[in-house]
Order: C-alpha cells, then structure tokens, then sequence
C-alpha cells in the first residue's frame, strides 16, 4: 500500500476512527433510546392520567353528581348539582359537559338545580349513526326531554357556541318548557332569509374555511381523531387571547394546502385556564369516541333551515340575556350596542347584552368567577318558583 503516511500511523488512524465511530454511535443510540424512553414515559404518564379521570371522579370534583336518562328516544349522560328550579347548560364544539365544571357548584349552592348533558354525539351520551339524526329539531327535542326525565315541567336553558343556537331555538319551539334563556357567544339573529350553501367538497384554488371542510363526510374527523390532544389544545389556545403560540406551519390559504390542525398555531403553554389535567380530560374523551358526532351538527346547516319555516320572523319572547368574550372570534368585534341592536329585532325580552373585556371564545372556563356573577344576577331577578 503505497501513502504518504507511516502504514502504523494509517493503521493507528483507522483504527481511531473506527474506536471513535464506535462510541459515537453508542452514544447516539444511547441518546436515542433515552429520548425514546422518557417519550414513552410521558405518553404512560399522560395516558395514566387519561385512564384515571373518570366522568364520576371529575364530576364530584366539581360537586356533581352522573347519571343517564333516556330523552328523545336516546340515552343521555348528565352531570348534575343542586336542587330548586331548573336550568341546563348545553355545551359547544367541540367539548362536553366539563365546560361547565365552574358552574355547577356556585349555581347550586344558590338554590337551583343544575344539569349538564353529554349532547347527542358526545362523551358518554349515545353517538347516532346517521348525519340527519344530528338535526336542530333532534337537537332540541333532546334537551326539551331532559326536563321530564329529571322530574321537571320547566327549565332555564343556557347554551354557549353551538350550545347558543339549541337554546335560542330551544326556546322558539319548547315556549311552553323554556322560561328564559341565555345565549353566550353566538347572539340570535333570526332565521336566515336563504337557504345555507355548502359545497360537500372544496374546490383546490379556495379560501380554506373550517365549517366548508367539515361538509365532506369522514375527512375532518380523521384528522382530528388521529390527533385529539393536537386539536383541543391548538383550537382552544388560538380562541384564548394572550396565550402564546408557535407560527401554523401552514400559512397557505388555499384548501390545497390541507386540513386544519397545522394552520393553528402549536401552543407554547397551556392558556391559564386549561390545565394539564383538564385538557387530559376532554382527550380521554374524544379519544373514545371521536369527533365524528359533533361535527354532524354541521352538516345540518341546511337541512336545519328546511325543517324550520315556522320560525321565519318568530321572536324570542322570554327573558333573555346575552354574554360574550370582548375578544370572541366569533363576533368579530362588534360592540354590545351592535350585538343588542342585532338581537332586539328577534327576541323581544333582551335584558342585557353583555361583553366581558380582554376575555375570548370559551368565556365560561375564562373568566368563571364574573360569568356565575352574571348568569346568577340573571337568574335571580326571574324570581322563579321553588
């Protein structure tokens, strides 16, 4: 071999590299495997945590009490606290009764007896197989069958997001069950005058929109059941002001450019109000079974307007309050003299509308103190029967 080396020295040399490749790779496997290691502990850990908060546990944590009744020819999972008159909390998208785990407590320790379903599709309530079972009638008639199956006659009924929209309509079609009624994020602004479009499918080039893209059955939730934590905790830390988060890494507009999950940015922290074991909770849930459910309620757009002429020009005549987040989304700013002017044209009895400052989306684990203020001031002043 010829070189211009000492054969010892090439000889030596290889050898070294060879001892220092070999420890190189040791250590990189080594740190490889610890990496690996302490990733499977924290997925034990968080599935540990996962397993460990059942509804019962979570329920009583927060003074409630689970039970199941049948309702609208389905099977419903409430948690309950109290007694005295009636309300139910219904809940949005994509959550479950734990979004009003701040509530039951100070609500019933105020004299009232408060109930908090699953909603159809949801948590530990039955879960319909067809899209058309997830319609507004179904939807009301569910929560309309809640007061009897708990031994009442009436209800106040409260809805917050998609929650919002059952209990506005709640009230148009169950008068007779419904005595008042609070809407929280989504203010009722009558039936629409046209009939909802929405293409099943995206064309490549469009503006991506999440409600379009929950129309195409089974895509949407295959994204989000593949990766519930990613979901809940992106979409509930982009709706909370002053949470940081990392840049989407998808900035691109267009449909084209894929699903939803990684135009939300990755949150750097949990918001203050949702905490490790919270978000364990909702993730356990959804986890189980899925979000195909709750995004059902979506494709009924439509199908909602068709089944209801007879609320064409019908006005809430209850009492009524409205309470929002200043920063909510979903009100694009508009101010509480725009959302009551909104309002007052479709529900005769508005008593209040009202924005809570620097607060988002999700106002009721938010900012819970000054939403039971508010909600029980409400309340009190209907001087209901006990």
């Amino acid at each position: 071999m010829s070189s211009r080396y000492p054969s010892s020295l090439l000889i030596n040399s290889i050898g070294g590299w060879f001892r220092c490749s070999w420890f190189v790779c040791l250590g990189t496997s080594v740190l490889l495997s610890w990496c690996a290691a302490e990733s499977t502990q924290a997925f034990a850990a968080e599935q540990t945590l996962t397993q460990s908060l059942s509804t019962e546990t979570m329920a009583a944590k927060f003074g409630g009490q689970v039970r199941y009744v049948e309702s609208n020819g389905i099977r419903l999972r409430l948690v309950e606290a109290g007694e005295g008159p009636l309300v139910i909390l219904v809940h949005g998208w994509p959550e479950s009764w734990y979004s009003w785990r701040h509530q039951l407590q100070p609500l019933a320790a105020a004299g009232y007896h408060v109930v908090v379903p699953d909603m159809r599709g949801y948590g530990g309530s039955d879960i319909p197989a067809e899209i058309e079972d997830y319609n507004i009638l179904q939807l009301t008639a569910d929560v309309a069958g809640i007061v009897t199956a708990v031994g009442a006659e009436s209800a106040v009924i409260v809805g917050h997001d998609w929650g919002a929209p059952i209990a506005w309509q709640s009230a148009l079609l169950y008068p007779e069950i419904f005595t008042a009624v609070v809407g929280m994020s989504v203010i009722y602004s009558g039936r629409s005058q046209t009939r909802p479009a929405r293409k099943i499918r995206q064309e490549p080039d469009a503006d991506f929109f999440y409600i379009d893209y929950f129309q195409e059955p089974g895509v949407a939730e295959a994204e989000f059941d593949a990766d519930p934590r990613g979901l809940i905790s992106r979409l509930y830390t982009s709706r909370s002001p002053g949470t940081p988060t990392r840049p989407p890494e998808v900035t691109d507009p267009r449909v084209s450019a894929g699903g939803w999950l990684r135009r939300l940015g990755e949150p750097i922290r949990l918001p203050d109000w949702l905490s490790e074991e919270d978000l364990a909770y909702y993730v356990g849930e959804f986890s189980r079974v899925g979000f195909r459910g709750g995004i059902n309620y979506y494709r009924n757009l439509a199908r909602n307007w068709d089944l209801t002429p007879q609320l064409a020009g019908a006005r809430i005549l209850q009492p009524a309050l409205f309470l929002a987040g200043e920063v909510d989304i979903v009100n694009r700013g508009a101010t509480e003299e725009q959302l009551a002017q909104r309002g007052n044209r479709y529900i005769a009895d508005l008593r209040e509308v009202i924005l809570l400052p620097g607060i988002g989306h999700r106002n009721q684990q938010q900012a819970p103190e000054e939403t039971n203020r508010i909600l029980l001031e409400f309340l009190d002043s209907l001087e209901l029967e006990r």
